[in-house]
């Protein structure tokens, strides 16, 4: 199985163009068009973010004169399959096999 882990390197690239503060990240980004409040410039540099719109990508690239590369690092990890014991093929349930039991209501001393 395949593996691909990412690793988000805005703030490093921010460091290495002399930006220490990410107030001084948002009027750049402004100036290319995209608004940002202060809490998302600040999310968005020291947090990995879930998701990126290109427009955002693209401004950023642009103001740090950097590349999608430089921004995000792409690791591809094989992962070892699982191995099932010989003879355990049959017996594992999947979700689809399991069924509810009908539950029966007996009056106490009864059998």
């Amino acid at each position: 199985m395949i593996e691909l882990a990412t690793t988000w390197n805005l703030r490093s690239v921010m460091a290495s163009r002399g930006l220490f503060q990410t107030s001084k990240l948002g009027p750049l980004l402004a100036e290319r068009g995209v608004d940002l409040s202060r809490e998302q410039v600040y999310r968005l540099a020291t947090n990995k973010p879930q998701r990126v719109r290109l427009d955002v990508l693209a401004a950023l690239c642009d103001a740090l004169e950097c590349s999608l590369t430089d921004l995000v690092t792409v690791e591809r990890r094989e992962r070892p399959a699982v191995r099932i014991a010989a003879g355990e093929e049959g017996t594992r349930a999947s979700v689809g096999d399991l069924r509810p039991v009908r539950a029966s209501i007996r009056r106490p001393g009864s059998n």
